[in-house]
C-alpha cells in the first residue's frame, strides 16, 4: 500500500524539505500552502497523515485542524503539526483539538522520517535514484574540428575544469575514439566537407555507446543554413564561433546534467555560505536560484541554523541580484536560519542607492561574520 502524505505549508522551502526527507520512501507527498487548500485537497484525496503548519495566510492551522476535526469523514486523519519555538505553547494548547503529535522548526528529515514513521509503516525504495554528478567531477569531451585553432581555443578555455578536452580531424578518426572510449559529451564542426558532421551524427546515434550522448554542433553565427540544419537532425544544441567560453561551459555542464551548485553554496561548520562570484550575470543569478531552497534545506537538515551570503567578490548591484538576495533573506526567515551578510565597500556604497537595500549591514569577512552570531542573533 502506498501511503499519501498531505503537506499543508506556505513556505515552499519547508515543503521542499518534507519531499526530500521521503524521496526513498514509497509515499506520495501531496502540497498545499494554506488551509483552504490543505481541506480540499485532503476532501479529494483522503491522505494518510496530515502534515500541518500552524501559522499560514487564508486559513491558518488551528482553523483547518478545526474544521478536520469535525468532519465525519476527514476526522480520523493523524495530524502532526509544524511549528515555530515560539508557537510550541500554543500548539500544546490546542493539542486536545486532536493532534498526535507536533515538530518544532527547523527540524532535522531523520526526526520527521521518525515521527512520521510511527504513524503510518514507511517503507524504503530499494532502488532510489543516483544523484546526478558534480561540475567538479572529470568527464571526456571530444571535439571534432579540423581547425587547430578552435581545438585550442576550447582546450585552454576548458583548462580550468576537470574536463579532459580531446580533438581529432576526421569523422573517422571520432569514430575509432568512441569505440575505444567512453565519451560524455561531444562538439562536431559543422564546417567539416562533404556534410560530413551530420552523416557523423546519424552514425553516432546508432551506437549504442554513443546513442544518448550530447552533441553539439559547432558553426559560425552567421551561417543560419547550417545552424538550421543541424537543429532539423537533431544536434543536442549550437555553439557559435567565435566562441563565449563561459557560455560554452555552461551549456556543456547542462547538457551533461551536471550539478553547479558547488560553485555557489558550502557548508562550513555551523554555517551556510552562499559565495556569490565578482560577475553575477543573469544566468549565474538564474543558476543560483535554481539550487537555492533545496540547498537551504539540506543545510537545515543537517543541523545549521546560521546562514552567510558572501558577496565580498561582487562590485556590482542589480535589480536581479537585489531580487535573489530578498529571496535569500526569506527562504532562511521561513525556516528560522539566522542569516547575515558580507560584502567589500563598493557594494556597501551601491545598496545605499536602492530602497530594498538600504538598510543592508554588512560584515567584512566571514570570520567576522561568524563572531557576530555569537553574540547576537544575526538579521538584516
Amino acid at each position: 500500500m502506498r501511503y499519501k502524505i498531505l503537506s499543508v505549508d506556505d513556505s515552499k522551502t519547508v515543503r521542499i524539505i518534507i519531499k526530500k526527507a521521503f524521496k526513498n520512501y514509497d509515499c506520495e507527498i501531496l502540497e498545499a500552502s494554506n488551509g483552504v487548500e490543505g481541506l480540499a485537497l485532503a476532501t479529494k484525496e483522503n491522505p494518510d497523515l496530515i502534515l500541518l503548519d500552524v501559522t499560514m495566510p487564508v486559513m491558518d492551522g488551528v482553523e483547518m485542524l478545526t474544521k478536520l476535526k469535525s468532519d465525519p469523514a476527514l476526522k480520523a486523519i493523524p495530524v502532526i503539526m509544524l511549528t515555530a519555538e515560539g508557537g510550541k505553547d500554543n500548539v500544546l494548547k490546542i493539542a486536545k483539538i486532536g493532534v498526535r503529535d507536533y515538530i518544532v522548526k527547523p527540524f532535522k528529515e531523520d526526526l520527521l522520517v521518525q515521527k512520521v514513521g510511527r504513524i503510518i509503516d514507511l517503507k524504503p525504495i530499494t532502488d532510489a535514484p543516483a544523484k546526478a554528478k558534480s561540475i567538479f567531477d572529470p568527464a571526456t569531451i571530444l571535439v571534432v574540428e579540423d581547425k587547430p585553432a578552435i581545438l585550442a581555443q576550447i582546450q585552454d578555455g576548458l583548462k580550468h575544469t576537470p574536463w579532459q578536452v580531446q580533438g581529432v580531424t576526421t569523422t573517422g578518426e571520432a569514430i575509432d575514439f568512441t569505440g575505444r572510449s567512453p565519451v560524455d559529451l561531444m562538439m562536431i564542426s559543422l564546417s567539416l566537407p562533404d556534410d560530413a558532421a551530420c552523416t557523423l551524427f546519424r552514425v553516432l546515434r546508432t551506437n549504442l555507446k554513443t546513442k544518448y550522448t550530447p552533441i553539439f554542433g559547432l558553426v559560425v553565427k552567421t551561417d543560419t543554413a547550417a545552424q538550421q540544419q543541424a537543429q532539423q537532425v537533431g544536434f543536442t544544441g549550437l555553439v557559435t564561433k567565435p566562441l563565449d567560453m563561459p557560455e560554452l561551459e555552461s551549456k556543456i555542464a547542462k547538457a551533461m546534467n551536471l550539478d553547479t551548485s558547488e560553485r555557489y553554496f558550502l557548508c562550513d561548520g555551523e554555517m551556510f555560505i552562499m559565495k556569490l562570484p565578482e560577475a553575477c550575470t543573469p544566468g549565474v543569478v538564474n543558476e543560483v536560484s535554481t539550487y537555492l531552497k533545496g540547498k537551504v534545506a539540506d543545510a537545515v537538515n543537517s543541523g545549521i541554523n546560521k546562514a552567510v551570503f558572501d558577496l565580498h567578490e561582487v562590485k556590482r548591484l542589480d535589480m536581479s541580484l537585489i531580487k535573489l538576495l530578498l529571496t535569500a533573506m526569506q527562504t532562511c526567515r521561513e525556516v528560522a536560519l539566522q542569516f547575515t551578510l558580507v560584502g567589500g565597500g563598493t557594494l556597501v556604497a551601491e545598496c545605499k542607492g536602492y530602497e530594498d537595500t538600504r538598510g543592508w549591514q554588512f560584515h567584512e569577512t566571514i570570520d567576522i561574520a561568524r563572531q557576530s552570531f555569537s553574540k547576537t542573533p544575526a538579521a538584516v
